[in-house]
């Protein structure tokens, strides 16, 4: 139940009604039409722009068309006053059984209260995390890995059909520094003394492959040059990272439905396909790059290269695909994993990239235009830095990673649940400042803690309930009198409830799943606001002594609540708290 789409649909029966009387000119577009919250909730309970959208096509003033239509709107029995304010804009107030149904539509429907067909089943693949597999995920991982799954939630909650895939970076020359860095710990496993040069990965996570390494092959690489071991230690290296990665992921509840290897692109005719239907289009060619802006540098020197002709499909320069000594660019197998997506029928592309990949968005999405023919959007989320603060101080680098914050030190320390709503309690671009102390507060500054202390309650009060002998289960709540529901205080917050469902088509269409995190902490901050009030109201109180029927009413309430943010929280990736510790 949308109740905003609802009242749309009555706005656009009433306008087919001035059509048909003459009212309004035939043939005019009703697709701009909106029906939405008030900027002032003051104002009304819904407004729409109607009168404004529609006065210029129809040659008439929008207040006169906004006055016409207030009289058909006020002859329906929810709209129980529609006043025009301002140029034309028209405010209207609904009657208390239109937000008293919203409770028992939530009691119904349990937590698919919101779920929206927006998607229409569409194949969207989200692309996420997808970290070199030489070491564990750090903070930012984590950032980009929450983001990324949140998302993926929202969308399949939105209607979309759904593929969670990461991307292996094993193709590159980072996989045989990881190779050089575990052959260095198989050393030591065998009692060697060894430096780890300029370049190569200290951190302790590698100790245990290297005695892994000594355990399958024994000293079969000693003394040998790394002709003869660096292929398999390499293939070895990267299943241990890969192992270990899985496993961070599966720490903070993310599972991937898709491990895409970039290795598979190589030697397969993959990149060379992608860059045959690029040519066949007369996108690639052979040129010569102008200097880079700024100061060019010393050894700076013009060369023909191979080039995608990327500017025609909105990039700012073109870009090599192959160096002038015939290896690929970085650049060539990305534009064949993009190509591979584009092949599997894939309706709406996403990659989630960490901010200092900002220079790739252009190139990428020029890159799925040309393969695409411009018919599969590609929309690349940047998410920000994470700064970590714990006693008032930044948080220290793991030693075990050596040289940063791993995924597990933040999950170890508060949890997968604080971890994910954490990482969305700012949206994607910003920077966020994660403080160890402040995400364990019990306070309403902490907003983990708040939404998470409203669904408890609710919880306590069902409990309540149930030893005062009230009925509290849904079934019985669903046939419970709303009508009881009529106090200013309880009409607010189902009027928050009613947002859910558009709350989640607007997050899903601009793909910012941080606005079910704020969107939660409001209606929180709602629930909160009218318990408080019963301390003081004993009208307001969730269980009146004496008076079953209106308990469940309210009850009923207190469950819609609850049940909305557990429908928010599973799309964050939050489990819903029974009891507040």
């Amino acid at each position: 139940m949308n109740l905003f789409a609802e009242t749309r649909t009555l706005i656009l029966s009433a306008l087919d009604t001035m059509v048909a009387d003459g009212s309004l000119p035939e043939g005019l577009s009703f697709d701009a039409i909106t029906a939405e919250p008030p900027r002032d909730a003051a104002h009304g309970d819904m407004a729409t722009n109607a009168a404004m959208v529609l006065a210029k096509p129809a040659g008439q003033k929008p207040r006169d068309i906004a006055e016409t239509l207030a009289t058909r709107l006020t002859q329906d029995a929810r709209v129980i006053s529609a006043e025009v304010a301002g140029p034309g804009f028209l405010n209207l107030r609904l009657a208390p059984e239109v937000w008293q149904q919203i409770a028992s539509a939530v009691l119904s429907d349990g937590t698919d209260f919101g779920r929206a067909a927006l998607g229409q089943g569409k194949k969207v693949n989200v692309e996420y995390v997808s970290a070199n597999p030489t070491g564990p995920l750090h903070v930012g991982h984590t950032r980009g890995a929450v983001f990324g799954d949140a998302l993926a939630s929202l969308l399949d909650f939105a209607g979309f059909e759904v593929t969670r895939e990461y991307y292996i970076n094993d193709g590159g020359a980072q996989v045989d520094v990881l190779a050089r860095s575990v052959y260095l710990r198989y050393l030591e496993a065998h009692g060697q003394e060894v430096a780890f040069p300029e370049g190569t990965y200290p951190g302790d996570y590698l100790i245990a492959v290297g005695e892994a390494l000594k355990a399958k092959v024994g000293d079969a690489y000693l003394d040998k040059g790394e002709q003869y071991w660096l292929e398999d230690v390499r293939a070895f290296s990267t299943d241990a990272m890969m192992d270990l990665i899985r496993s961070d992921l599966s720490a903070l509840g993310v599972e991937m439905d898709v491990f895409y290897s970039e290795k598979s692109l190589y030697g397969t005719g993959r990149i060379e396909a992608a860059l045959q239907d690029l040519k066949d289009k007369g996108l690639i060619y052979e040129g010569v790059l102008e200097p880079p802006k700024g100061k060019k540098p010393e050894d700076w020197e013009p060369r023909e290269q191979t080039l995608f002709k990327s500017t025609e499909h909105g990039d700012d320069v073109d870009r090599p695909v192959m160096k002038s000594d015939g290896g690929w660019t970085y650049f060539a197998p990305d534009i064949a994993y993009h190509y591979d997506k584009v092949q599997r029928g894939f309706d709406m592309l996403i990659d989630v990239f960490g901010a200092d990949h900002g220079g790739y968005v252009k190139r990428m999405k020029a890159a799925v235009s040309a393969l695409s023919g411009g018919s599969v959007p590609l929309d690349i989320k940047l998410t920000q830095l994470v700064k970590l603060f714990k006693n008032g101080a930044p948080f220290k680098m793991s030693k075990r990673a050596g040289t940063f914050v791993t995924l597990r030190d933040v999950v170890d320390q508060v949890g997968p649940d604080v971890t994910r709503f954490v990482m969305l309690t700012r949206k994607n671009d910003a920077m966020l400042d994660f403080d160890f102390d402040k995400v364990l507060e019990q306070s309403r500054e902490n907003p983990v803690f708040y939404v998470q202390y409203a669904h408890a309650r609710v919880a306590s009060v069902v409990r309540k309930a149930g030893e005062a002998g009230i009925a509290a289960d849904d079934a019985t709540l669903r046939g419970a009198d709303l009508s009881k529901l009529d106090h200013d205080a309880e009409l607010a917050l189902l009027r928050k409830l009613a947002e859910w469902p558009r709350l989640v088509e607007t997050a899903a269409r601009s793909n910012e799943p941080h606005r079910v995190a704020f969107y939660l902490y409001e209606l929180a901050g709602e629930f909160h606001g009218l318990w408080n009030r019963g301390n003081d109201e004993t009208q307001l109180r969730f269980i009146q002594e004496g008076d079953a029927a209106t308990s469940q009413a309210k009850i009923a309430l207190a469950r819609a609540v609850a049940i909305v943010i557990a429908a928010g929280l599973g799309i964050l990736g939050v489990t819903p708290a029974q009891q507040m510790r």
